[in-house]
């Protein structure tokens, strides 16, 4: 038993370092420049361990990107604010978790990391947005309108850095995209 719980925090570690260093490779180069040697540099292990944890960049870039879009509880926000709050939401996340960005960059290029995003959003955003809107039956559809606009301001502000929209002002972003959210999230504008 000593031997096993040394190796297993030693593992645990590792792993740690690993996908710690994963998420800022992929973040600063995206999916296509990094490189499993890279990311092992910036861990300090070898690159076989890499290999060893998650057996290739795909399943390395797959574990890194796993995170919650931690949506906030929409039934306790007021029906009129649904779109402005989602939309401060994902600003609030693409601005203060690099992962975010990462999966974009590697999902328009990877069909792995697409899918990845597509499950993300279609689970949580889905579940997020089945509460409101007048169908039921729509809801899908919604959520999927809802992630085309979020998904469209992020790629065009942080991986494109359009200069329109990178220079406007959150405060400004909400203004413009809040109302087609909430038309999409309610059905009425």
């Amino acid at each position: 038993m000593t031997e096993t719980a040394p190796r297993a925090r030693r593992s645990d570690a590792t792993r740690a370092a690993i996908l710690r260093a994963a998420r800022e490779r992929f973040a600063a180069d995206g999916y296509e420049r990094a490189t499993i040697r890279a990311i092992a540099a910036d861990a300090r292990i070898d690159p076989s361990m890499v290999m060893r944890y998650y057996g290739s960049k795909e399943g390395l870039f797959a574990a890194a990107a796993e995170f919650d879009l931690r949506l906030p509880d929409l039934a306790a926000v007021p029906p009129d604010r649904l779109g402005e709050t989602l939309v401060r939401h994902f600003l609030a996340r693409w601005e203060g978790d690099e992962t975010l960005a990462a999966l974009l960059r590697a999902a328009s290029t990877n069909p792995g990391a697409a899918e990845r995003m597509r499950l993300l959003f279609a689970d949580q955003l889905a579940a997020a947005v089945a509460g409101f809107g007048t169908d039921p039956a729509t809801t899908a559809r919604r959520a999927g309108l809802v992630a085309s606009q979020t998904l469209g301001l992020a790629f065009t502000r942080y991986i494109v850095r359009l200069p329109p929209v990178v220079e406007m002002a959150p405060e400004d972003l909400v203004e413009w995209v809040a109302p087609t959210l909430q038309r999409y999230l309610t059905g009425r504008p």
